[in-house]
C-alpha cells in the first residue's frame, strides 16, 4: 500500500491549523480537551467543519479512485505504489487512517451538540455533518459505535450499534435539524463561523436534504422506504464548498492541493508526481476499446466519444503527440509502462486556495435522476442527468464542451441516456466519471450496491472481486476487544453492507 507517511504528516499539519486544540485522543474521545462550558458552540463550528476534511477529501477519496480504476501510480519512477491496492490485499492494517480520523474529527460536533438550546442553529449544523460522516463509517465498516461513541472519553468501549439501526438515526438527527432550521429565528444566529456558507441556513437546508436522498437511495433496496421520500426536495444545485481561509502558507494550503498539487515553494509534492491516469480511466474518456485484465481485446467495447473532461483531470504527459493524456495499467511494471506519464491536471489543482467540497452538484443531480428513475420522487430523470454532466463539466472548467459532449453520447450505451440500455448503469458511469478526484469513495461505495459501473481489476488482483467492505483496524482489536466484532480476512470480500443486496 503507498501509504502514507506524507500524508499523515499532512493531516497533522492541517489539524494544527485549523483545530489547534486537537489532541492524540482515541476514536472514542473528543478530538478537543474541553467543554461548551467552557468554549461556545458557535466559537467551536468553524474547526469543527473542517476537522474531518483532510481525511475525506484525501486518502478516503483516493481509495476511491485507486478502486475504482480511475488512478494508478507512476511506475516509472516509485517501485511498490499501490501493491496492496492493486492486489486487493485487504487486512486489518488496511487504510486505518479512514476509522480513526473520521471518528476523531467528528468529536466536536457532539460537543456542539451537547451546547445550549440557544445554539441550536449550530447544533442543526453539526448533526448534519456528524450524519454526513457518519454514514463512511457505516458504508465502509458496516456496525460501528454510534450511541457511545463520541461522548468525550465516558464510554472508553462503547458497544457496537446494528448499522442499519444507525442510518435510521442518521435520518433522524437530518430530520432534526431540518425541524431547527425551520425555526430559526429563535436562537442565536450563524455567521462567519460557518465557512461553508457563512450562516445562509437555507443552503444547510439544501445539503440536509441531498444527504437525506443520498442515504435513502444507498438503503432503497432494503425494505419499503417509499414513505419516507414523501415531500423530499429542495436539493443542492451548485457546489457546496468549504473554504476556512486557505493560503499559500506553511498549515494552511488547502488539502487537496497539499497532497497533490504543490508546496509553499512551488515545488511539486510526492502525490503530485506520483499519481497518475489509470489506462482504463485514460481509454474510457478517449471513446476507446481495451482489453481486459486477461488480455481479450474488444473485451472492454469503445464508445467512441472523446471526453475532454480527461484533458482537465490530467496534464497531457510531457512528448507526447496529439492527446497526450498518458496513463498504465494498473498492476503493470516499468518493463511494460509508456514511458511518459501524465499528473493530475488544472481540473483538479486549481490554486493553493481552492474551495473543498461538500457535495457537488453534479452528485446531487444524479441522485435526483437515480431517485426519478426508481420511482421515488418526481421530475423528468434524463433532465437530472444531462444536468449532473453539465455541472461536472463546469466544476472541471471547461462549460463550453458540455453540451455537444451530451449530445453526441446521447445514443451510445452506458454514456449517453437514449443509449444506455440500463438506465441506472449510465447514471452510475456518469457519476464516476463526474467524482473522480472530489468524491471517488462514492463511485466504490454505488459499485457495490448497484453492480455498476462494470470496470476490470488490475492485473496483478488475488481476488476475482472488489471488497464489499473494510475490516476494523488492528487497533479496535487492541483498545475494543470486547465489543468489535470477530472478523476474517475473507469478510472483507463476503461479509456484506446491509443495503448491498445485489
Amino acid at each position: 500500500m503507498k501509504k502514507y507517511i506524507k500524508i499523515g504528516f499532512a493531516l497533522f499539519f492541517i489539524g494544527v491549523a485549523f483545530n489547534s486544540c486537537e489532541g492524540t485522543l482515541d476514536v472514542n474521545e473528543s478530538e478537543v480537551n474541553f467543554t461548551v462550558q467552557s468554549v461556545s458552540p458557535d466559537l467551536l463550528l468553524a474547526a469543527a467543519i473542517q476537522a474531518p476534511r483532510a481525511q475525506l477529501e484525501v486518502t478516503t477519496s483516493e481509495l476511491g479512485s485507486v478502486l475504482m480504476n480511475q488512478w494508478a501510480g507512476d511506475i516509472n519512477n516509485v517501485t511498490g505504489g499501490f501493491q496492496d491496492e492493486f492486489r486487493l490485499n485487504i487486512t486489518q492494517n488496511f487504510y486505518t487512517s479512514i476509522w480513526q480520523n473520521l471518528y476523531r474529527g467528528m468529536g466536536t460536533y457532539e460537543s456542539i451538540i451537547n451546547g445550549g438550546d440557544e445554539f441550536s442553529n449550530h447544533k442543526a449544523i453539526a448533526r448534519i455533518l456528524k450524519s454526513y460522516y457518519f454514514q463512511y463509517i457505516i458504508d465502509l465498516y458496516g456496525d460501528a459505535p454510534y450511541f457511545q461513541a463520541l461522548q468525550g472519553g465516558v464510554f472508553l468501549t462503547p458497544v457496537y450499534d446494528d448499522a442499519q439501526t444507525v442510518y435510521a438515526a442518521l435520518i433522524d438527527d437530518i430530520n432534526l435539524a431540518l425541524t431547527t432550521i425551520e425555526n430559526s429565528n429563535q436562537y442565536i444566529p450563524v455567521g462567519s463561523e460557518d465557512t461553508v456558507f457563512q450562516g445562509n441556513l437555507d443552503s444547510w437546508v439544501q445539503v440536509a436534504n441531498t444527504l437525506k436522498l443520498r442515504i435513502l437511495l444507498r438503503q432503497s433496496d432494503v425494505g419499503d422506504l417509499n414513505g419516507q421520500f414523501v415531500g423530499l426536495d429542495n436539493f443542492v444545485t451548485t457546489d457546496a464548498v468549504l473554504n476556512p481561509g486557505y493560503a499559500n502558507e506553511l498549515n494552511r494550503l488547502n488539502p487537496f492541493w497539499a497532497n497533490y498539487g504543490f508546496d509553499v515553494a512551488n515545488n511539486p509534492t510526492f502525490d503530485h508526481d506520483f499519481i497518475v491516469p489509470s489506462e482504463y480511466f485514460e481509454k474510457f474518456l478517449k471513446g476507446q476499446a481495451q482489453t481486459d485484465a486477461n488480455g481479450n481485446a474488444d473485451a472492454l467495447p469503445a464508445t467512441n466519444i472523446n471526453d475532454t473532461r480527461l484533458e482537465r483531470f490530467f496534464d497531457p504527459a510531457t512528448g507526447v503527440p496529439g492527446n497526450g493524456v498518458t496513463g498504465v495499467i494498473q498492476g503493470a511494471t516499468n518493463n511494460n509502462a509508456p514511458d511518459q506519464l501524465s499528473e493530475p491536471g488544472p481540473g483538479l489543482l486549481r490554486g493553493f486556495n481552492q474551495d473543498s467540497y461538500l457535495f457537488t452538484a453534479s452528485e446531487s443531480f444524479f441522485l435526483q435522476a437515480e431517485a426519478i428513475e426508481k420511482g421515488f420522487i418526481t421530475g423528468n430523470a434524463q433532465a437530472m442527468f444531462e444536468a449532473g454532466i453539465t455541472a461536472s463539466f463546469n466544476l472541471l472548467g471547461i462549460p463550453e464542451d458540455a453540451a455537444a459532449y451530451i449530445n453526441s453520447s446521447q445514443n451510445v450505451n452506458r454514456i449517453g441516456w437514449n443509449g444506455s440500455e440500463t438506465k441506472i448503469e449510465a447514471i452510475m458511469t456518469q457519476k464516476w466519471i463526474a467524482l473522480s478526484g472530489f468524491n471517488a469513495i462514492e463511485s466504490f461505495i454505488d459499485f457495490n450496491r448497484t453492480g455498476y459501473p462494470d470496470i476490470p481489476l488490475s492485473l496483478i488482483a488475488e481476488r476475482p472481486t472488489r471488497p464489499v467492505r473494510l475490516l476494523y483496524p488492528a487497533s479496535e482489536f487492541s483498545t475494543n476487544s470486547a465489543n468489535v466484532p470477530s472478523q476474517q480476512t475473507s469478510d472483507a470480500f463476503s461479509d456484506k453492507i446491509f443495503w448491498d443486496v445485489n
